[in-house]
């Protein structure tokens, strides 16, 4: 397994990226103070439980989202209500969502 870092800079601060990496598959998100935005392979649901603003981006085997450096070149597929709370909808353009959990 390997492990991918990335910063993203919004106009309210910053945002991080994580990747975790195996032959074949990937887990990715982004994290902010206020919540964070991911690969699919993560519950929204489960993360509204805990409280947690949670989005899920676009992405499937066909057309993954792959590297960190194509997570901003992606949309918002679903929201948890703590995300709608932010602001953050289905269709957004993730980089609008990243500067919602800056």
């Amino acid at each position: 397994m390997e492990v991918h870092t990335k910063t993203f800079e919004t106009a309210h601060g910053l945002v991080e990226g994580v990747q975790a990496k195996w032959a074949g598959f990937n887990i990715l998100l982004v994290t902010g103070s206020k919540g964070f935005l991911a690969c699919p392979a993560i519950d929204t649901d489960a993360c509204q439980r805990y409280g947690v603003a949670a989005a899920i981006v676009e992405s499937t085997p066909d057309n993954p989202i792959g590297t960190l450096e194509r997570f901003g070149n992606r949309r918002v597929t679903k929201a948890n209500e703590r995300a709608k709370a932010l602001g953050i909808e289905e269709g957004m353009d993730v980089t609008e969502a990243f500067a919602l959990i800056a």
